[in-house]
Formats: C-alpha cells, sequence, structure tokens
C-alpha cells in the first residue's frame, strides 16, 4: 500500500500535484479542508462543530480530524493507497496517523514537502481569493493562515525528518518540475518498500510449499519458525534442547524463544525484498509482535494469506508425513495430532480475525493446483506495495 502525505504551506501547490499523483497511482485522496467542507455543506454533526472554526481560519480540532479521515479510511479497504493533503498539521497529528495507519497494518511511505516562501503562498492564496467566492479566502483570514502553519506545522517536519521519511521539493518550479521530483522520490521509497507475507493455516495445510513458491517468485526470504526450532534442536543448542521437549508434547514454544529466532534472521537479511512468516504469528499476542518487529525496520505485514483445509484432510496429511523423513514427534500418533489441531484451532483463529484483510484459499489438491489459487491474489498485493 502507497501512503503518501503532500506537506506545505497554503498556497504551496498540494492540490494541483495531488491530482497528478492520484491519476498515477490510483489513491484514494484524503483533504482534510475538502471533506470538512462537504460536511459543512451538508450539514451535518461535525460539520456545524467546524464551521466557525475554519472562517476564523484556525485548525480544526484532533477529535474531529480524527474521525472523518478514520472514516474515509475504513471506508476504503481495498484501495491501492491513501494520498493525505493538509494532514498531518500538527505535531500530534503525525501521531495520529502513525496510528491510523498502523490499524490498517500499513504506514507512511513518505512525506513529500512543497518549499515555498510566505511571500508566494499569500500572492498565490491572495490571486485565488479574487475567483474563488470561498469566505475563508479573505487577506485577514489567509495571513492568519499562514500564521498557523508557520508556529504550529513546523514541529511535524522534524517528527518525519527523524524517521527520513521527509523529503523537501521546490515548489516555486513548473507544474511538471515539481512532479518529476516528487515521482523521483515515490520511485526510490518504493524500492525499499518491503513486501511481507503472512501465512496461516492448520498444519497439514501446505504452507511451507506455497511459502517457498512466493520466496522464488518474488525474491523474498523465507522465515520458518518450524524450520528455525528444527535447526537448533540438530544443533544440540540449549534452546534446541529446551524446544524439544515442547514438541514432544505437541505444544506452542514460548512466545520468548521464537521472537529471539525471527530478529536475528532478520538482522542477517538487511538488503532483504520482504519476508514470508510461516508458523508465525500464530497467536493474537504473536500478531501485536510481528507489527512491532516489523515497526523496527519501518515496514509492516503486506499481504495474509489463509490457506484452509478440512480436518480429516489434515488428519490424513500429517499422519502420511509420519511416515517420511520430514516427520515431527509429533506427526507420529493420531493422539497428537488431534492434540495439535485443537491447540491451533483454540490459539489462531483470533489471527485471522485480527488481520482486516485475509485472503482464504482452498488448500485441498495438488500444490500446484493451490499455487494457482494463490497466484493471483498474490500479484495483486505485490503491485500494490511496488
Amino acid at each position: 500500500m502507497l501512503n503518501i502525505a503532500l506537506f506545505g504551506a497554503p498556497g504551496a501547490g498540494k492540490g494541483t500535484q495531488s491530482d497528478l499523483l492520484m491519476k498515477k497511482h490510483n489513491l484514494v485522496y484524503i483533504a482534510t479542508g475538502d471533506i470538512l467542507r462537504q460536511e459543512i455543506a451538508d450539514g451535518t454533526e461535525l460539520g456545524l462543530a467546524a464551521r466557525n472554526i475554519i472562517e476564523q481560519g484556525g485548525l480544526v480540532s484532533d477529535e474531529i480530524i480524527v474521525q472523518i479521515i478514520e472514516k474515509k479510511i475504513t471506508t476504503n479497504p481495498d484501495a491501492a493507497g491513501f494520498l493525505f493533503d493538509g494532514f498531518p498539521r500538527t505535531f500530534v497529528q503525525a501521531y495520529i496517523l502513525e496510528g491510523l495507519l498502523l490499524k490498517m497494518h500499513t504506514r507512511l511511505a513518505c512525506l513529500i514537502s512543497l518549499e515555498v516562501s510566505p511571500e508566494v503562498s499569500f500572492e498565490r492564496l491572495m490571486n485565488r481569493a479574487r475567483t474563488s467566492g470561498r469566505s475563508d479566502d479573505t487577506e485577514d483570514v489567509i495571513r492568519n493562515r499562514l500564521e498557523e502553519y508557520e508556529k504550529k506545522t513546523a514541529p511535524v517536519a522534524q517528527f518525519y525528518k527523524e524517521q527520513d521519511l521527509y523529503f523537501p521539493i521546490d515548489g516555486e518550479g513548473t507544474i511538471d518540475q515539481i512532479n518529476a521530483e516528487i515521482e523521483q522520490v515515490i520511485e526510490q521509497e518504493l524500492r525499499k518498500t518491503l513486501f511481507n507475507v503472512v501465512l496461516l493455516g492448520y498444519p497439514g495445510a501446505g504452507r511451507g510449499t506455497q511459502a517457498r513458491h512466493l520466496a522464488r517468485k518474488y525474491n523474498l526470504v523465507y522465515l520458518s519458525t518450524g524450520d528455525m526450532l528444527k535447526e537448533e534442536i540438530k544443533k544440540g543448542s540449549a534452546v534446541g534442547k529446551q524446544v524439544q521437549g515442547i514438541f514432544d508434547r505437541g505444544d506452542l514454544v514460548p512466545d520468548e524463544i521464537v521472537i529471539r529466532l525471527i530478529e536475528k534472521h532478520i538482522r542477517r537479511n538487511p538488503e532483504a525484498n520482504g519476508f514470508i512468516f510461516k508458523g508465525f504469528p500464530r497467536t493474537l499476542v504473536q500478531a501485536y509482535i510481528l507489527d512491532g518487529l516489523l515497526r523496527k525496520i519501518h515496514s509492516s505485514v503486506s499481504f495474509v494469506l489463509d490457506i484452509q483445509c478440512p480436518t480429516l484432510e489434515l488428519i490424513k496429511r500429517l499422519d502420511a508425513r509420519g511416515n517420511t523423513e520430514k516427520r515431527m514427534k509429533y506427526d507420529m500418533e493420531t493422539s497428537t495430532i488431534v492434540h495439535r489441531l485443537e491447540m491451533h484451532e483454540k490459539v489462531c483463529q483470533p489471527v485471522v480475525d485480527y488481520y482486516q484483510r485475509v485472503v482464504a484459499i482452498d488448500g485441498e489438491g495438488t500444490p500446484d493446483e493451490v499455487w494457482g489459487r494463490i497466484e493471483g491474489p498474490a500479484e495483486e498485493a505485490w503491485r500494490k506495495v511496488r
């Protein structure tokens, strides 16, 4: 998901550049000013609350802003991304935007600031005032808006500079020149955007096979908690010895162990295009943990797949695996297999509920047939990210 914030003083040209960006990248446009004016025109409760503030050139309260933006975001769940024009305007709103995007398991790709002098901003706004017919386009209100911008919005720049997401662009060039510079920034940031896939499903659903398909196609790093843990057992490490007993009982490995292993493997792959997580998260707590792990590398979950199979099919597959070299201890007895599936059902359903957009895939059939069902949704998710 491509999320961009356009930053700059009133009159910097954000609206013009927004039109170009929306057409090229198919983004949902979120301009707090436009939305609020529509609320006022519709006579809504939010509109009435905001009317007097806007007419005086002040900034509308964060409580109102949060409500209108969250409404816009949640009513566009399949958006390729969002373009924020005029938001965030304050340091507090920067944190609000972080929270709203995190709730959707995404993040801001960049904040692009159109830099113009106060004199140019004032001249542009006065020229617009002569033809706009807007009640808030008067000389006194314009000066107040520019003063408010300088006083309250400057700290926002520092907020995003500290995250290396702030990109200043000369806003006094031609429209085409400015747009070309903006597109360079977006292309540069898209190359940094990781494609992170979470693969959900019961043991025996075929997640490992499909994870390797995805890893090959998109050049991703495949992180299987099961493989990591088996590696520790094979090495005979202290962690491996601890895990062996847990595996023998068919129980879930404690989060503290899994987190350390995942962090270690993420650090080993700083140049990765993204990661595929199989076997993690298995619980709601782990879903929150994964969000935290990815936030540390300025990333988020991009695509969630849930491979579904009937219980009897899962038992048959795990029982058959118990007779191969790939068997695990809990594959060798039907009672242990059933216990494993029961444990999974108990703790894993909240994970499916946690992710707002989960693609459910029928896991019955050959691996190639299942891959055929995955390939289309995966490609669509990849295009949204890149």
